[in-house]
């Protein structure tokens, strides 16, 4: 998620998909990029039906029914094979079977989106920097309809002090990770939980990030599966005990606190420039595992910058360390997607397989230009290879049962044209 959201399951329909997969659509319930299960690998020839984003970067997806809500900083899109071009503030949707843009569903949002959570009776929530959607106050996180873009009334929870960079729905709480200082009246670090309904803080969940690295605390990502909520960013301490970069919380209990899971893996600097360096996480179908990705230059197979990493849930103690590492040589990984049959990174990197790689393909790299596939046993890349113009990188993954949705700032994706969304169909 990166997977930023949760996902909960009914009885599903099928829906057709242009390119001849089927999507399963489950009525009234939320679906996102973390818990989704996939039987293979997806194909690596991507649908000719979704829209096309024509400038800036495309952060954050989600699920809403059939309807894909997409967010970013970005000013314009278009239909696939139209010519017509139709301006969108940051967030627009799209019909998943059919790729076509809603033309109902065109908010303004006065600043950019970095984070979606899809919520209940056709609705999304949307976070950011920005300070007003669909017309509303709304400073950093709103809830709007999918129908019309219109602000769902009785929601307000405004953020103070900085973004939000990632939220989670999971069994009926959302919540919120950035670099805030608190929402409305509540003070709250980097990290709060809030009613889906209202917007208001949870006075049960208190746990809170310190020890910014670079003098910022922030929260990069979440995922949440089961009974825990994975966080990653520039912390040191959650609670006040020791957890560089990555923590897990426990959410199940009546007052959700730190576990005793604790890893020193990101701990040891990269580059002076990324004090902080990890980006996304994941969490496998599951729950029993999780997948984080950082940037922050090479630096070698003993540290763990500009990788992929899997950790076990359910280790204990003070030197949990990780099943496998997958380095890039050089290159930053931003998002990660775990469906069980693969472990979807993406970025800008050049080489998977590349622990001995310095900016360079060291011994049994093997060539994944800006996306790729690992197998999530074995850490060693798949065959998977449909190549992405690299750029910044990916930014976005949402993983459903009919594929896998990819969001960027380039405009090719398995050779050809997918300016800055595209998708991999199951096969």
């Amino acid at each position: 998620m990166s997977a930023r959201m949760s996902t909960r399951r009914s009885t599903a329909i099928a829906a057709p998909l242009l390119a001849g997969a089927l999507v399963l659509i489950s009525p009234g319930f939320p679906a996102s990029a973390g818990g989704v299960a996939q039987p293979r690998v997806v194909s690596a020839d991507p649908v000719n039906s979704t829209p096309h984003v024509l400038d800036g970067i495309v952060n954050a997806f989600a699920l809403v029914g059939g309807t894909v809500v997409v967010g970013g900083s970005f000013s314009q899109v278009r239909d696939a094979g139209a010519a017509g071009r139709l301006p969108r503030s940051n967030l627009f949707a799209f019909d998943l079977a059919t790729g076509r843009v809603e033309r109902g569903f065109a908010p303004r949002v006065d600043g950019p989106v970095t984070a979606l959570a899809a919520g209940p009776d056709g609705t999304v929530y949307a976070g950011g920097s920005f300070v007003s959607a669909g017309g509303a106050p709304a400073r950093g996180l709103a809830r709007l309809r999918v129908a019309d873009g219109a602000p769902v009334p009785g929601f307000s929870a405004p953020v103070n002090g900085g973004e939000v960079t990632s939220l989670v729905l999971h069994d009926g709480r959302l919540y919120v990770g950035g670099d805030f200082t608190g929402i409305g009246r509540t003070l709250r670090t980097a990290l709060a939980r809030v009613d889906p309904a209202t917007g208001a803080v949870d006075p049960s969940f208190t746990v809170t990030p310190g020890g910014g690295l670079g003098g910022e605390v922030k929260v990069s990502a979440m995922a949440a599966a089961r009974d825990r909520l994975a966080v990653d960013g520039s912390f040191t301490t959650l609670d006040g005990r020791r957890r560089p970069q990555v923590g897990l919380i426990d959410i199940a209990a009546a007052r959700p606190s730190v576990t005793d899971w604790h890893t020193e893996s990101y701990s040891a600097a990269c580059k002076e420039v990324f004090p902080s360096y990890v980006r996304g996480l994941d969490f496998s179908p599951d729950g029993h595992y999780f997948v984080v990705v950082t940037t922050g230059g090479a630096k070698g197979s003993r540290k763990l910058c500009d990788s992929a990493a899997r950790f076990e849930t359910y280790s204990r103690g003070d030197g949990v360390r990780p099943t496998w590492v997958n380095h890039t040589g050089g290159d930053s990984l931003y998002s990660v997607a775990v469906t069980g049959a693969a472990v979807y990174v993406g970025g800008h990197q050049r080489w998977l397989n590349n622990p001995r790689g310095s900016d360079s393909a060291g011994p049994g790299a093997v060539a994944r230009p800006g996306i790729g596939a690992i197998d999530p046993a074995t850490g060693k890349a798949l065959a998977w290879n449909p190549t992405r113009e690299r750029g910044i990188g990916v930014k976005a993954f949402l993983a459903h049962t009919g594929g896998l949705l990819v969001g960027s700032d380039t405009t090719h994706l398995g050779h050809e044209y997918h300016a800055r969304v595209g998708m991999f169909p199951l096969p």
